[in-house]
């Protein structure tokens, strides 16, 4: 009989077998299915922005929670049906620490699946641009979220990382815990909605809502949208979810 859920120590192990596995993709595997990860979670980002579109006016702690109960499903698609997201392959560490993976081989997954996430990000974004469906409230909710990102301070956007891929590393650890689908849905929901209603940085989501914003005229560069955003999140993310989270359980359940 299947077991309905895995102990942590199980859960760690599990990690490292997957993410052998992932090491071991081929690069245009890892690019492919990094793309579909960077459309998951902008699709979840979407749903977000349509959501919270109007909400705001009125409350704007009832409109984020209405927003985080959406943008899930990004995560949900990613785990569900299959694809490589760069903040979620963070705990390879573990792997590493385990000496199962080479440091070259982590990298080289975290480069290609980086670089397919923001093509399959933007790619999305580009497409919603033509569809007018960014017109009115919409467009004017991203252009505010975009702006008020790229604005943020160098210290706000590694402490926001760090905290959203502790989170996010989590809602991937128990989704491994999970062995049926429904647990799989629930484990990655409740983790996902804390870490966006609590105003926490994600890289790969940012990949979407920025060049959407910028899409649609919001007043920013592309650069800035990197040095001012992306890459100190992405450095948050990496400490929060690379580094952090894996290192304590590798040193609680798997180190001898």
């Amino acid at each position: 009989m299947r077991k309905p859920l895995l102990t942590p120590r199980e859960i760690a192990n599990k990690t490292i077998e997957t993410s052998v596995k992932k090491s071991k993709l081929s690069s245009i595997k890892m690019i492919l299915l990094g793309i579909f990860a960077g459309a998951f979670i902008g699709f979840g980002a979407h749903g977000y922005l349509v959501v919270t579109q109007s909400l705001g006016k009125f409350d704007a702690g009832f409109a984020k929670f209405v927003g985080a109960s959406v943008f899930p499903v990004g995560l949900m698609l990613v785990i569900l049906a299959g694809a490589e997201l760069f903040t979620g392959n963070n705990t390879m560490t573990i792997a590493l620490m385990s000496k199962k993976i080479s440091l070259n081989k982590m990298l080289k997954n975290w480069i290609l699946v980086y670089i397919g996430n923001f093509i399959g990000s933007v790619l999305l974004a580009l497409i919603f641009s033509k569809t007018n469906l960014y017109a009115g409230l919409v467009g004017d909710n991203i252009k505010a979220i975009a702006t008020a990102k790229v604005n943020l301070t160098l210290v706000e956007c590694i402490t926001r990382g760090i905290l959203c891929n502790i989170v996010v590393v989590l809602a991937v650890w128990i989704s491994t815990a999970s062995t049926d689908v429904i647990g799989k849905i629930f484990t990655c929901w409740f983790p996902i909605m804390l870490f966006v209603l609590s105003g926490f940085e994600h890289s790969v989501a940012n990949m979407f809502f920025i060049p959407m914003g910028k899409l649609v005229g919001a007043g920013f560069t592309w650069v800035e949208m990197w040095t001012n955003n992306l890459i100190p999140v992405t450095i948050g993310n990496l400490i929060g979810g690379a580094i952090i989270v894996p290192m304590v359980y590798y040193i609680c359940y798997i180190k001898e």
